[in-house]
């Protein structure tokens, strides 16, 4: 069973960076893994920022948006999301998936974690 933490989240100000981590725990490096990162702020609908697919080799990253890094600790077993310059709409509920599907290609996520909120103070 794939468990996903999510953690560094908190009231950034607007034009900061931050760095969120996702702690995976429980899946199996020999089958193809995906993981991803969402977010979702009130009254909005969760909104995909982007993916590393995994194939047992090296991964690489499908769709990143503009301010947003997603990179991965292999020693860790960590995913992180660094998003530089906030924007007062960048607060939401962040939240990290995972996938361990057959593959090619990742979704539907059917591992999510609990969340991290970030809130951004102009």
């Amino acid at each position: 069973q794939v468990q996903l933490v999510e953690s560094g989240g908190g009231t950034v100000q607007a034009g900061s960076s931050l760095r969120l981590s996702c702690a995976a725990s429980g899946y199996s490096y020999s089958r193809h893994f995906c993981m991803a990162w969402f977010r979702q702020a009130p009254g909005n609908e969760r909104e995909g920022i982007g993916e590393i697919e995994f194939d047992g080799s090296a991964p690489y990253t499908n769709s990143v948006k503009g301010r947003f890094t997603i990179s991965r600790d292999n020693a860790k077993n960590t995913l992180y999301l660094l998003i530089d310059s906030l924007k007062p709409e960048d607060a939401a509920m962040y939240y990290c998936a995972a996938d361990q599907g057959v593959g090619p290609g990742c979704g539907p996520y059917n591992y999510w974690g609990q969340g991290t909120q970030v809130t951004v103070s102009s």
